[in-house]
């Protein structure tokens, strides 16, 4: 396949939304079903399948299935045929981010992949961070602008949330009770769900997926103001794909559960990356980076697929940080006809 060199994530960007939305086509049947685990191998099956046919040389750096102990693809993982020539990509991805929502027919769950190419004579295009958890904080363009421009003081991670609260609805022209600040329900997020509750602020818990919502206050018709928590490193790194092509920024910090896993951190990294914030431009580096996703069930970022008959109708997102480029895309797929090629299989199965 020819390709222009200096623009060929246009080339495969489809490529990558065929994998997202055959990933929520063919785990769309363990819905309610109670497996997440199934949901998530019938995911990374079809995901592999469609790279078994795309001339790239893709490199997993941001990989899944560790966490949740379940298949998957994981760090290493090679995507694509890898001949000669072909352009090289990292690629970060969650197969489903939301598995056990999908396991128990709830909303929020999404296929999720990221890639950026690799520059010739570079080692990476992105950052893996070694820690099980991070500190996150998300914001969308506007309040990223009125950093950039001294209208407001920089966000911090170590700044009392309420603070943050005040300068996010500062730049927002907003009083504090008209913001909308969304959390993850875990008892680690306790702390900044009471400054929400505190401030009077209005506050959206997410029991799982935090990928969507920490893309949603950059998203112009979400209604959602600003991501916190301490969640998954591996979807930190996929949402700052998302935010370089929508302007928006995150803030991440290693999050240690405790001094034992301190303690192994320090084995591999210093004091100071331990302690290091990284924004977006720090986890994936320069222009080419390209982000997509495949609603499964309903999220503040997508609709779910919707099945209505022998048709079934998917919805994706596709970015791309180069030209600012944001697509949504629906497609109505008839299931009598619509094969998807399976690694498992070596071949194409119908739906």
């Amino acid at each position: 396949m020819k390709f222009d060199i200096n623009d060929v994530e246009r080339t495969f960007e489809f490529e990558f939304v065929r994998a997202t939305e055959n990933a929520a086509l063919h785990s769309m049947q363990w819905m309610g079903r109670g497996n997440k685990e199934a949901a998530d191998e019938a995911a990374c099956d079809a995901i592999k399948g469609v790279f078994d046919l795309v001339d790239i040389s893709g490199e997993v750096v941001i990989g899944e299935g560790i966490k949740d102990n379940a298949p998957g693809i994981f760090l290493g993982d090679r995507l694509g045929r890898w001949g000669e020539g072909d352009p090289r990509f990292d690629i970060a991805l969650d197969p489903i981010d939301g598995t056990s929502n999908i396991s128990k027919g709830m909303p929020n769950s999404i296929s999720v992949m990221a890639a950026a190419l690799v520059p010739e004579g570079s080692k990476r295009s992105m950052v893996n961070i070694p820690s099980f958890y991070v500190e996150k904080l998300s914001y969308g363009a506007r309040v990223a602008r009125c950093i950039g421009n001294g209208l407001i003081a920089p966000v911090s991670l170590d700044d009392p949330f309420e603070h943050t609260l005040e300068q996010v609805a500062k730049a927002l022209g907003k009083r504090l009770g008209e913001l909308v600040v969304t959390v993850l329900d875990r008892p680690r997020n306790q702390v900044y769900t009471d400054a929400v509750r505190g401030a009077a602020a209005s506050l959206r818990l997410i029991a799982d997926g935090d990928i969507t919502a920490a893309v949603a206050p950059s998203l112009h018709d979400s209604g959602i103001d600003l991501y916190v928590g301490r969640g998954g490193a591996p979807e930190g790194i996929l949402t700052a794909a998302a935010l370089k092509a929508l302007g928006g920024d995150i803030l991440v910090r290693m999050w240690p559960r405790d001094d034992e896993e301190r303690t192994d951190l320090l084995k591999t990294v210093t004091p100071a990356d331990l302690a290091r914030v990284y924004r977006a431009d720090d986890l994936v580096h320069g222009e080419s980076a390209l982000f997509c996703a495949t609603g499964i069930s309903d999220s503040p970022m997508l609709p779910g697929v919707k099945l209505i008959g022998k048709t079934a109708i998917t919805h994706s997102i596709l970015m791309r940080s180069r030209s600012r480029t944001v697509r949504y895309i629906r497609a109505v797929h008839d299931l009598e006809a619509k094969t998807i090629h399976l690694r498992s299989l070596r071949g194409e199965e119908h739906l």
